[in-house]
C-alpha cells in the first residue's frame, strides 16, 4: 500500500510542470458563449476600444428603449485593458467579452455566430487610411458570411466607394437585414442639409441618439434646447382606425390627440416591396397596419398610435388611459372627428381640398432649361474639365457671388479623399427648381480637387477657386461675407499630428492636432472685418465646422463657457448647429439594429434621394449619366425636402407674434402640407442683452403650448412645390403674400447696417423674405 501511495505521489509530481503550463496558457477570455433560452445575443467586433464600446453601450442599453433582452458579446484579438475590463464588469449581466477573431471559424463557433441575432462591425474613425480600415472590416464580413450566410451584418464603412465591395459578397442581402452605415456619406449629407436648413445636423443627430431629458428651471436657451434633446425616433404600426385617411390627417390626429409627431410612413409598392414616404401629402391614403415613423420621448408613448381607437379614445384627454380596447379592427375615423380637431380660417379637416397639392403640369416643367440624371433624382449637366470651372481671384470677384456656399477644403494634395460627391448630391437634388440651386465654390488645393473632380463634373453651378482657406485674400475673393453658408471640412489623416522629442524622435500621436486646420480656418474667418457690407464681422457669417475630436469644440467659440469634459451635444456650438463631429453617427449602429428602417429614413432625408439604382451606378465607378425628361423622370421630383419657414411675414406672421407652436403646426399642415418638427431660435430671445448675438439654437419638437416669436425659423418638411398648397403655380415669382415664406439663410444674418436699437428691440427686422 505504501508503495502505491509513494508511486502515485511521484507520478503526480512529474505532471505538475505540465499542469502549471496548461493552466498558464489558458486564456482569461477564452471559452465559449453559452446561449440562454429566450434571450438573443449580438456580436460586436472590429475596432474595440474604451471609447467605441462606451458610445455603443450607452446608446444600446438606454432606458428609453423597450426592455432590451439582448446580451452583447464582444470579440477582439487583444484582451481588454483595465479601463475596458471595468466597463465590462459594470454591465456584466448584459455584456461578455471573448478573446479571438471573427476571421477564425473556430472563434466564430465559440461565440455561436450561427445563433446570433446579428453582428456589428465597428470602424476606426480616426485611422490614417480609410481604405485599409474598410478593407479589414469587409474581410470580416466575408469571413462571417462564409461561416454563416444568413447572419445579419451591420457594418460601419468610412469611404463611400468601398460600399461597392459589399455588393460583391454573394450572401450579402439588404432584405435579410444586412446594413452598411457609410460614415462619409452621412456626415457630408448632414452638413449639406445644414446649408439649406442651418441647425438641421444637430437636430437630426439628437433625434437618432438615445439621450435622457435634462430639466433646467432657469428660463434660458439651454432649457429649451435640452427639453428637445430627449426626443428620439421610433417606429410603430398604425392603428386600423387610421386606414383610409390621408397622411396629413393622420399626422394631425397623432399630434393633437396622441401628442406624437408622425413624419413618415412605409407603404407597399404596387409592384411589391416596401417604400418609405416622408410627409407624402394628401395624395397618399394609408392602408391598414402600415408602419409609421414617430418623434417621441420613449417607445412606450409611440404605442398609443397602435392601440388608438376612433370610437373609444376620441374624447380621452389623459394619454395614460389610451389602451387597447375590444373593438373590431374595422373601426375607422369618421367625419364626427372633425369637431374634435382644430381648424383654421374655416378649413374643414374632413376635406383636404385646401391642402391638396396641385402638381405642376409636365408642360410647364419642360419649359425650364434643366436636365436630370438617369434616375431622375439629381440635376445633371454636361461633364466639364476642371479648368473650365476654375476661376482666378479676379474672375471670382467679378461674379459678385451672393447666397452661395463656400467649402473650405484641407490643404495638401496628399489629403485622403473626402468624398465630396456626398456633399454636393443633396444640394443638387431634383426636388429643387434649377433657380433654387445655390452655387457651390470649392476653395482649396486644386491638385486635391483634381482627384475628386471625376465624381463632381456632372453637377451644375459648381466652381473652384485655387487657394487656401487660411488666406484672407482668397476668402474675400470668394465672397465669404455674402455666402449662405461657409463649410469648413477637415482631413481625417494623422499626418503631422505627432509630438517630437528633443532628440528628434517621435514620442506619441496627439489626436487633437487633427483639427488644427479647421479650427484655424474658423477663427481666421471670425476675426475678419467687412466694412460696409451685411456681415461687418466674421462672427455674422453662417458657418459649420467639421471636427474629428469632440473635445476640440471648446476652441471654436471664445465667448462660451463650455467645459472641456462636456459632451459634444451639450456644447453651445453643437446646439447652434455650427459644429459637427463624426462621433454623433455612432448612435446609428444601435438604431439600425433595433430598426433597420431608421437608417433608410435618415439616408432618404439627408442624401437628397439615393436609390438602389443609383448605388448600382456608383458601384460601377462611373459618373452620373443623363436621363430623359419624361413623365417618369419628372415624377421623381415630387418628393419632400427639408426647409425653414419664416414667421416674420406671410400667412404665419400672426402666429409669430405671441402664437403657440401647436397652432402653427396644425395650420401649416392643414393649409400647406408643411410638417413642422423644430424651431431655430435666436439665442438671446429668452434673456435680452444689450448687444444681441446672431447665434441661433435648435429646439426639437416643441410642445403645443410653446410660445413663438416673430424671428423664429421653423424646421419643416415641405412638398416639392410648396407654393401650390393653395392653388398657385410653382413659379416663385407668382407666389403671393398668402404663401409661406421659406427662409434664405443669407438674409437671416444680422444686418449691421441697421441700428443697434432696432436690432435689440426687434429681431425680425434682421430678416427679409426670400426674393426670386
Amino acid at each position: 500500500m505504501v508503495f502505491f501511495i509513494f508511486g502515485g505521489l511521484a507520478m503526480f509530481a512529474s505532471y505538475v510542470p505540465e499542469i502549471i503550463e496548461l493552466m498558464g496558457n489558458r486564456k482569461k477570455y477564452g471559452g465559449s458563449y453559452t446561449s440562454v433560452s429566450g434571450r438573443k445575443h449580438l456580436i460586436v467586433c472590429g475596432h474595440i476600444t474604451l471609447e467605441s464600446v462606451s458610445y455603443f453601450l450607452k446608446d444600446f442599453l438606454h432606458k428609453d428603449r423597450d426592455d432590451v433582452n439582448v446580451e452583447v458579446v464582444f470579440i477582439h484579438v487583444v484582451p481588454p485593458n483595465l479601463e475596458l475590463e471595468a466597463l465590462f464588469k459594470r454591465h456584466f449581466t448584459q455584456v461578455e467579452f471573448f478573446e479571438g477573431s471573427v476571421l477564425n471559424s473556430n472563434d466564430l463557433s465559440r461565440v455561436k455566430m450561427e445563433e446570433a441575432d446579428g453582428c456589428v462591425i465597428l470602424a476606426n474613425k480616426y485611422c490614417q487610411d480609410a481604405d485599409i480600415e474598410d478593407a479589414s472590416n469587409i474581410m470580416r464580413v466575408i469571413s462571417i458570411k462564409n461561416y454563416s450566410p444568413r447572419a445579419r451584418i451591420i457594418i460601419q464603412v468610412l469611404a463611400h466607394h468601398n460600399k461597392a465591395h459589399l455588393l460583391n459578397i454573394p450572401s450579402w442581402s439588404a432584405a435579410m437585414g444586412d446594413s452598411v452605415i457609410c460614415l462619409a456619406e452621412l456626415k457630408l449629407g448632414f452638413i449639406a442639409q445644414s446649408c439649406l436648413a442651418p441647425g438641421f445636423s444637430s437636430l437630426m443627430a439628437n433625434l437618432f441618439s438615445m439621450r435622457s431629458t435634462i430639466e433646467i428651471d432657469e428660463d434660458s436657451w439651454q432649457k429649451h434646447y435640452l427639453a428637445g434633446v430627449g426626443a428620439e425616433m421610433y417606429t410603430e404600426k398604425l392603428s386600423y382606425s387610421f386606414a383610409g385617411l390621408s397622411f396629413p390627417r393622420v399626422s394631425e390626429i397623432c399630434y393633437q390627440k396622441l401628442n406624437l409627431l408622425l413624419i413618415a410612413v412605409q407603404v407597399s409598392k404596387p409592384g411589391g416591396g416596401q417604400q418609405l414616404l416622408i410627409n407624402p401629402g394628401s395624395a397618399i391614403t394609408l392602408k391598414p397596419g402600415c408602419l409609421g415613423f414617430f418623434v417621441a420621448e420613449s417607445a412606450k408613448e409611440v404605442k398609443r398610435a397602435n392601440v388608438w381607437c376612433a370610437r373609444c379614445h376620441i374624447d380621452v384627454t389623459d394619454l395614460e388611459e389610451i389602451r387597447r380596447c375590444n373593438c373590431p379592427h374595422n373601426i375607422k375615423v369618421n367625419a364626427s372627428l372633425s369637431k374634435h380637431l382644430t381648424a383654421f380660417n374655416g378649413v374643414n379637416t374632413s376635406s383636404n381640398n385646401s391642402a391638396k397639392i396641385i402638381k405642376q403640369s409636365f408642360d410647364e416643367v419642360a419649359k425650364e432649361d434643366m436636365r436630370y440624371d438617369s434616375t431622375g433624382m439629381f440635376h445633371w449637366s454636361k461633364p466639364r474639365r476642371l479648368s473650365e470651372s476654375t476661376l482666378t481671384k479676379e474672375q471670382c470677384a467679378q461674379l459678385n457671388l451672393q447666397g452661395h456656399i463656400v467649402v473650405c477644403l484641407p490643404v495638401g494634395a496628399e489629403t485622403p479623399l473626402l468624398g465630396l460627391r456626398n456633399f454636393v448630391m443633396p444640394l443638387r437634388a431634383s426636388n429643387f427648381h434649377y433657380h433654387e440651386l445655390k452655387t457651390i465654390v470649392l476653395l482649396g488645393d486644386v491638385s486635391y480637387i483634381q482627384k475628386e473632380w471625376e465624381t463632381l463634373t456632372c453637377f451644375p453651378k459648381l466652381l473652384v477657386l485655387p487657394g487656401s482657406p487660411l488666406s484672407r485674400t482668397d476668402l474675400r475673393a470668394v465672397g465669404v461675407n455674402l455666402c449662405d453658408m461657409c463649410v469648413i471640412l477637415c482631413s481625417h489623416s494623422n499626418t503631422g499630428s505627432t509630438i517630437i522629442n528633443f532628440a528628434g524622435g517621435q514620442m506619441m500621436e496627439d489626436p487633437s492636432l487633427q483639427d488644427r486646420e479647421s479650427i484655424l480656418t474658423s477663427l481666421n474667418i471670425k476675426s475678419m472685418r467687412f466694412p460696409g457690407t451685411r456681415a461687418v464681422s466674421g462672427y455674422s457669417i453662417p458657418m459649420i465646422t467639421e471636427l474629428v475630436n469632440d473635445s476640440n469644440v471648446q476652441f471654436l467659440d471664445q465667448d462660451d463657457d463650455d467645459d472641456p469634459e462636456t459632451e459634444l451635444y451639450l456644447t453651445q456650438p453643437f446646439a447652434c448647429g455650427t459644429a459637427f463631429a463624426i462621433s454623433v453617427l455612432d448612435s446609428l449602429v444601435s438604431a439600425t439594429y433595433f430598426n433597420s428602417d431608421a437608417l433608410t429614413l435618415i439616408r432618404t432625408m439627408i442624401t437628397g434621394g439615393a436609390t438602389d439604382d443609383l448605388e448600382e451606378i456608383l458601384a460601377e465607378g462611373g459618373i452620373l449619366l443623363p436621363g430623359p425628361s419624361n413623365d417618369s423622370t419628372l415624377a421623381n421630383r415630387d418628393r419632400c425636402r427639408v426647409a425653414q419657414l419664416a414667421l416674420f411675414d406671410g400667412p404665419f406672421a400672426q402666429l409669430g407674434d405671441g402664437g403657440r407652436y401647436g397652432d402653427l403646426f396644425t395650420k401649416a399642415l392643414q393649409q400647406y402640407n408643411l410638417l413642422c418638427f423644430g424651431i431655430y431660435r435666436f439665442r438671446d430671445v429668452s434673456s435680452p442683452v444689450a448687444n444681441p448675438t446672431s447665434k441661433r439654437y435648435v429646439i426639437t419638437a416643441p410642445t403645443p403650448d410653446f410660445p413663438l416669436v416673430s424671428s423664429d425659423l421653423v424646421f419643416c418638411l415641405m412638398q416639392f412645390d410648396y407654393c401650390t398648397g393653395n392653388g398657385t403655380t410653382s413659379n416663385s415669382a407668382a407666389c403671393s403674400s398668402a404663401n409661406p415664406v421659406i427662409a434664405n439663410q443669407s438674409l437671416h444674418a444680422v444686418a449691421k447696417e441697421s441700428s443697434s436699437t432696432t436690432a435689440t428691440n426687434n429681431h425680425c427686422s434682421l430678416e427679409v423674405p426670400l426674393s426670386s
